[in-house]
């Protein structure tokens, strides 16, 4: 990924009455040491995160990420987010972005410093990768055991299964376990066999006429991307679901897609190696759809 730019952000209290932030930014070399040894983001992952698709410039769901990110700092206790001064942020960050083609703005609020006084806060924006291989030919993936039941998250808020956050460790060495079993990606399940989701992605299954994602009600993050298509279906006519969903409905599926901000729509050619046919032709629509400039 080639770091294109990025700014720390000078939290402002929610309720600031500016309506100007840019005396809170600072820009900042992006491939030069940025943060304290004592950040707690990096000693602890103690910090939340949104990953925006941008495309030719334009930020995508911008108001969705926006309130998943305030919704994840509730979750964990931080400072809520001045939503205008973000999206001012967003706004300064996106004019640096490609001027043509994909890239990708993260969204970065730490506890900060190690007993220090504010939260840390900074913008980044990047060239994405190509993913048009992945959404035109799909990807292989393998369900692993989240460790988990599906009640799990309402009995135990406190491990903050519903919030984005830096803690990131686990989502990555799944998608290693997944590489070593000659899968692409992994889909999560709870230890009581329901599905949950992907590391870094929404599941949307096919099943008859209608489109259903796992309801996200067992520790699951609610998807930016899955919501807009979802909108997009709902206004074509297509009916659409969140349900609670046993694995044994997986082989049931006509179509899966893995749904995310900057991948996209990447169709499930495999799941634990049982093949599952792709409608090339609907994942296409999806991706151009995806592809077009969304609030």
């Amino acid at each position: 990924m080639t770091w294109r730019f990025a700014l720390v952000i000078d939290p402002a209290a929610s309720d600031d009455p500016r309506t100007d932030f840019a005396a809170t930014f600072r820009v900042i070399d992006p491939s030069a040491p940025a943060l304290s040894v004592g950040e707690l983001s990096t000693q602890r992952g103690d910090g939340i995160f949104e990953s925006i698709g941008v495309v030719d410039r334009h930020p995508q769901e911008l108001i969705a990420h926006l309130d998943r990110l305030a919704h994840s700092a509730e979750l964990c206790d931080l400072p809520v987010p001045h939503r205008e001064q973000w999206r001012q942020a967003v706004e300064v960050v996106a004019e640096q972005c490609a001027e043509r083609g994909e890239s990708v703005i993260k969204l970065i609020l730490s506890r900060g410093v190690e007993h220090g006084p504010t939260p840390t806060a900074w913008v980044t924006a990047a060239d994405a990768a190509d993913n048009s291989a992945v959404r035109e030919h799909g990807i292989r993936v393998v369900t692993l055991d989240r460790g988990y039941g599906i009640d799990t998250p309402a009995r135990a808020p406190w491990l903050l299964l519903g919030a984005k956050t830096l803690s990131y460790a686990v989502n990555m060495a799944a998608i290693r376990e997944a590489k070593r079993r000659g899968a692409d990606d992994a889909i999560f399940v709870s230890s009581d066999g329901f599905v949950l989701e992907a590391p870094t992605a929404s599941l949307v299954l096919r099943i008859g006429s209608s489109f259903v994602t796992p309801a996200p009600n067992g520790g699951i993050l609610h998807g930016t991307t899955q919501l807009s298509l979802f909108e997009h279906l709902q206004e074509l006519g297509h009916e659409t679901a969140y349900e609670t969903v046993p694995v044994s409905a997986l082989a049931k599926a006509d179509a899966a897609w893995l749904l995310s901000s900057v991948r996209l729509a990447a169709p499930i050619t495999a799941i634990d190696d049982a093949e599952l046919a792709v409608d090339r032709e609907l994942t296409a629509s999806f991706n151009q759809y995806l592809l077009s400039p969304r609030a």
